[in-house]
């Protein structure tokens, strides 16, 4: 009976696997993606998601950082050009917390924790843009298709964790987007995140230089001292920079996207509409379908 048991349990997987297989392009950069599940699916994951955080969570109700958040919100979201999700921000009460996330579907949440670094309107649409081009990216749907792809054995647990409206659902929808932080994103991922929320940040008439000394407060040193005579444990990296390269690393890399991103942010000023993106070999090149 194992024999048997083992056999149907691979003959399932291997249909899964045929099931599952082939890629899909990310619209913001055109890297080859793994993601099994369809983005109806996802979206429906995250909103059970994003009902169960607020279910649970102190929600501020300070009418001037809500009117901020949503003020920033609406307008990169406005040049998200994803008019399925319906777009919602939310602040939850925690100053312990630096950290901010996008699930599917539209529904952000900004910790009061990293609303004391980002300082001003273009710090913080630094922070939306970056957890929107996640969601935008579907990061989250592909590090679920990985984890899955990685056990896919387990098909019970496959069902399990595919089913929405369950709230196994909703906890697989809050993980693979960093709401805990159990399934960190990848570097890759983490990058294209800093290069796509960089890109609409300025095409929302945010002022994207202003995205350095961002990163360089959350550091929590001055740039020339990172990682020499300042640097962080890494007991003390905020959820938000968990499992990107090092503090140094991400400023030079948006650094050297500025003179492209810095073209949006003209045209957003009234000024020509720029050409179309470089390749990037570190994300991919861009998909010159996308706005």
């Amino acid at each position: 009976m194992l024999g048997l048991a083992w056999l149907l349990s691979l003959g399932t997987a291997s249909g899964l696997v045929a099931t599952l297989g082939g890629c899909v392009r990310a619209p913001g950069t055109a890297r080859d993606q793994f993601i099994y599940i369809s983005e109806e699916k996802e979206i429906a994951m995250g909103i059970s998601a994003y009902h169960e955080v607020l279910r649970k969570a102190p929600i501020s109700d300070d009418p001037e950082l809500n009117e901020l958040v949503n003020r920033v919100g609406k307008r990169i979201a406005a040049v998200a050009n994803k008019p399925e999700y319906q777009w919602e921000f939310a602040i939850i009460r925690d100053d312990r917390m630096i950290n901010a996330f996008a699930l599917p579907g539209g529904k952000v949440a900004v910790f009061t924790g990293i609303l004391k670094l980002t300082k001003n309107e273009d710090g913080l649409a630094t922070v939306i843009g970056h957890e929107v081009a996640h969601a935008l990216q579907r990061h989250g749907a592909e590090r679920y298709s990985r984890s899955i792809l990685e056990t896919i054995g387990q098909v019970g647990a496959l069902a399990a964790g595919a089913a929405v409206g369950r709230p196994d659902a909703a906890m697989a929808a809050m993980s693979a987007y960093g709401v805990g932080v159990s399934l960190p994103f990848g570097r890759r991922q983490e990058s294209e995140a800093d290069y796509i929320g960089l890109k609409l940040m300025a095409q929302a008439g945010y002022d994207p230089r202003e995205a350095v000394p961002f990163w360089e407060r959350m550091s929590g040193c001055p740039r020339q001292m990172i990682d020499k005579v300042c640097f962080r444990s890494q007991h003390n990296i905020p959820e938000f920079l968990s499992t990107h390269p090092s503090d140094v690393a991400r400023i030079n890399q948006i650094e050297s996207w500025l003179p492209e991103v810095m073209k949006y942010y003209r045209a957003a000023q009234g000024g020509e509409p720029p050409a179309p993106a470089p390749y990037h070999p570190l994300i991919g090149p861009p998909d010159l379908q996308s706005s």
